[in-house]
């Protein structure tokens, strides 16, 4: 075979419509939150556009959540005798409650600027407080801390209410899920405001009365995950994965429809290539990954974890132009991406680092290898992500196209009878964890697997 014919497929994916089509189709639905309507049809659409790539056995395997259904909220601040009200949206999983209490900024909200805030506080605590915090953290924290942490931390304060500040501008409340697995609905209420209200509510509204209310319909719902299979019927098969569903204030174009247009791209490329799949590929497109990644928690509580050689989660791909994975201590996974590289010439990054926040985590923590690969970025915390300003015009389809090859490639390495990856132990993982400052948000927000 000449060289010509052994890399025509490049063509193909670089003049394909197929992923970012399906891109188009999954943001034209609108609100497709974890257990709606426009998820399932978002689940739908992905299930065809499998099957039309040439993927087999394309289906949904249906399970039930723990509805959650945004109605108003509000947040007014009273100072002089005046009360202002001012935008915000509810996080989601929130209690539907009422309550109010003094404002209490903390800044980035990091775990010592509570511990200092009870310290500091004339009854020793944050008791009955409505705390603020931001949404990033500054340069010299040695972490990031995570949305959910700070609002446990608020929880375990003793705190009435919590408002979550973005600090990207541009009048963008931030959403996000709290609540955790044994308790799907958070305990106390929460709210995202802009970085401008952020900014009004901490210089004008600091330790002034403020009262909070959050309504929302909470009930069983339905989500589902997407499955279809290419190449031989080996018990090993590699992961592709992604999420399907979104926040209902936006498109959910980077977070997550492009990691999902992804996965359709790849089945399209994969499916000319499947001579070369010496190990069956396993596509599994998540639902309700934004409120505690249940479907693939579901997913990996029902699947034998050794049959698993390497997972390939997408989320936040084609954000930037140039990949990024994060490889959890995996060096066989560093080594096939640095082999992709190396053979195109083509710019890739990756990070040792734990990344223990989408859907390849039900499988590393155990030790399973799995990428989590995004887009490189020079921002603290999502950016436009979990803002109405998700939407598919700051995405490019040549960025689709360019990491739709070299994803392509990587999942056929990882394919090969002659690649193997050597796994981690849990404990190996959980030694990482605590080393690298990520067992205590874990710990706080329920998410900590390991038995003490």
């Amino acid at each position: 075979m000449s060289r010509t014919e052994r890399t025509a497929w490049i063509g193909d994916v670089y003049t394909s419509d197929v992923g970012w089509t399906h891109l188009e189709g999954l943001v034209d639905i609108g609100n497709r939150m974890a257990g709606s309507e426009g998820e399932r049809r978002g689940a739908e659409l992905t299930r065809d556009a499998l099957a039309e790539a040439g993927a087999r056995n394309a289906r949904l395997d249906p399970f039930e959540i723990q509805g959650w259904t945004r109605g108003g909220s509000q947040l007014v601040a009273s100072a002089d005798g005046t009360a202002v009200d001012l935008r915000c949206i509810a996080l989601p999983r929130s209690p539907g409650e009422r309550v109010s209490g003094e404002l209490v900024d903390l800044g980035y909200g990091l775990p010592e600027e509570f511990e200092g805030a009870n310290a500091g506080a004339d009854d020793g605590t944050l008791e009955g407080k409505i705390v603020l915090v931001r949404s990033d953290v500054p340069d010299y924290a040695e972490r990031y801390v995570h949305r959910r942490e700070k609002y446990y931390h608020a929880v375990e304060a003793g705190a009435a209410g919590f408002v979550y500040r973005n600090h990207v501008p541009g009048q963008l409340p931030p959403t996000g899920s709290v609540g955790t697995d044994e308790d799907p609905i958070g305990e106390i209420p929460a709210v995202g405001v802009s970085s401008e209200v952020g900014a009004r509510l901490a210089r004008r509204f600091d330790g002034e009365e403020v009262e909070l209310a959050v309504d929302a319909v909470i009930g069983d719902a339905e989500s589902q995950n997407v499955r279809a299979e290419l190449g031989p019927e080996t018990d090993e098969r590699v992961l592709v994965t992604s999420h399907v569903d979104a926040h209902d204030v936006a498109e959910g174009a980077m977070d997550n429809g492009a990691g999902t247009a992804m996965v359709v791209e790849l089945a399209n490329a994969l499916a000319t290539r499947e001579e070369d799949l010496e190990t069956r590929v396993e596509f599994v497109v998540y639902g309700a990954e934004e409120v505690g990644l249940v479907g693939s928690s579901r997913h990996a509580e029902r699947t034998d974890r050794g049959t698993i050689e390497a997972i390939v989660n997408n989320d936040g791909v084609v954000a930037n132009r140039t990949l990024a994975f994060y490889t959890h201590g995996f060096d066989d996974l560093e080594a096939a991406v640095s082999a992709v590289a190396d053979r195109y010439d083509h710019p890739a990054e990756t990070n040792p680092n734990l990344s223990p926040h989408s859907d390849h985590w039900p499988y590393v923590q155990w030790g399973v290898p799995g990428y989590h690969v995004a887009s490189t970025s020079d921002e603290v915390g999502r950016g436009w992500g979990h803002t109405e300003a998700d939407t598919i015009d700051k995405l490019e389809k040549r960025d689709l196209r360019e990491q739709a090859i070299f994803l392509t490639d990587l999942v056929v390495h990882l394919a090969h009878e002659d690649v193997s990856v050597e796994r981690r132990s849990p404990d190996e993982i959980r030694a990482d964890l605590e080393a690298q400052d990520l067992a205590e948000g874990m710990k706080i927000t329920g998410d900590w697997p390991y038995d003490e």
